[in-house]
């Protein structure tokens, strides 16, 4: 059984399957070239004008562009300019329309200040919550070192909201002394609740996936966690139970051509190699916090993957990713067409690769947090 997640709506950029930043933060740097452009373009249409179009006036337009795309130094800057040049350009030109003209000029230098340095400390604000934002990512999504457990692996999250950064899609790769256990998953909702219900079962997984030797026991450990995480977010007044998506799977060191895995309703994860490209079996396991409702936990699946095959686990950002026209990505065709060209099973290039063409596919409008997680065994990597 795989059950789809309940999330809303969003977006990304083109290319490398990286989020943009907004415009006014990658360019904000010159920023001052907008309203340094309007004061030019001012001056120009009033010189080329007849002496009954008088448009010189529009340069109280400058200092407000200013205080909304600069900062409050450049705004007072502009401000003066603006100022200076009217009654410059009028001696020059002889188009005023009197003093009101003028003093509109200086009431957009005034108003124009305040106004600026507002935007300066919200801008501050924001560069604040989203260092918060950050903070969290790293510690739901830390970073995982290469051939951390005795496995290559590489992961990338597309938060749908470019400025949160983060959602309740995570991953994690641990090292035990079993060998490497690995988890993809995906909370059901969005905002705070669900990082919340994601933090908690990543937090669970890290501390149970070292500890337990059995893998039965750590989805027990893992479905327990759901259900207290959910208890106490009732009686904090949280409406809403949340249940969770995932896959949970695990190296043995004395099985290299075998793994171990627990499916909760998430779409089962695709396996790359010289053969090409399979998927493994659905199982029929039911996502965290619901269990109570079938038979129990999903079972423990044993199957076979090379030392040379390439595990590939995806959210439901890439599987449910839609063009303009509503047409789902064609993940099993994409991942056939990497191996046919590129022999592509690296983990890092093939999460890069698939990242991107989740972007082409969608024209820059995500809908949904998207998580990518490639592993494969690697040979002679410390296990620690």
């Amino acid at each position: 059984m795989r059950v789809r997640s309940a999330k809303a709506t969003r977006l990304p950029p083109s290319g490398s399957g990286v989020a943009p930043l907004p415009a006014l933060v990658r360019y904000g740097h010159r920023s001052w070239l907008i309203p340094a452009v309007l004061l030019v373009a001012v001056v120009v249409v009033d010189a080329l004008t007849p002496r009954s179009f008088a448009s010189i006036s529009w340069l109280a337009l400058v200092p407000v562009v200013a205080a909304g795309l600069c900062g409050p130094a450049a705004t007072v800057l502009f401000s003066c300019l603006v100022v200076a040049a009217y009654p410059a350009l009028d001696s020059i030109w002889a188009k005023s329309q009197g003093i009101e003209d003028f003093l509109l000029v200086v009431a957009g230098g005034v108003l124009a200040l305040p106004l600026s340095v507002f935007r300066a400390r919200a801008a501050t604000y924001v560069r604040h919550l989203q260092g918060a934002a950050e903070a969290t990512r790293q510690v739901v999504l830390r970073p995982v070192p290469p051939g951390w457990g005795g496995v290559d692996s590489a992961a990338r999250y597309l938060a749908a909201d470019v400025e949160a950064r983060v959602g309740g899609d995570f991953y994690d790769v641990v090292a035990t002394p079993y060998g490497a256990r690995v988890v993809l998953g995906d909370v059901q909702g969005k905002g705070l609740p669900a990082v919340s219900a994601a933090a908690a079962l990543v937090g669970c997984f890290r501390e149970a996936a070292f500890r337990e030797a059995d893998l039965a026991t750590l989805a027990a450990r893992l479905e327990e966690r759901v259900h207290r995480h959910n208890l106490l977010a009732s009686r904090l007044g949280e409406p809403e139970e949340r249940f969770v998506t995932a896959v949970v799977i695990w190296f043995p060191e004395d099985a290299p051509e075998e793994i171990e895995l627990v499916n909760f309703g998430h779409d089962s994860p695709h396996v790359l190699g010289p053969a090409g490209v399979r998927q493994l079996p659905q199982g029929n396991g039911v996502p965290l916090g619901l269990t109570q409702l079938a038979d129990g936990l999903p079972a423990v699946q044993r199957l076979r993957l090379g030392r040379d095959e390439t595990v590939l686990i995806v959210s439901d950002g890439v599987t449910e990713a839609r063009d303009r026209q509503g047409t789902f990505f064609a993940l099993r065709s994409q991942l056939e067409e990497l191996v046919r060209r590129s022999g592509a099973t690296v983990p890092e290039h093939l999460v890069e690769a698939v990242a991107a063409a989740v972007v082409r596919h969608t024209g820059g409008r995500r809908t949904d947090d998207t998580a990518l997680l490639a592993v494969r065994r690697s040979v002679g990597a410390d296990s620690g």
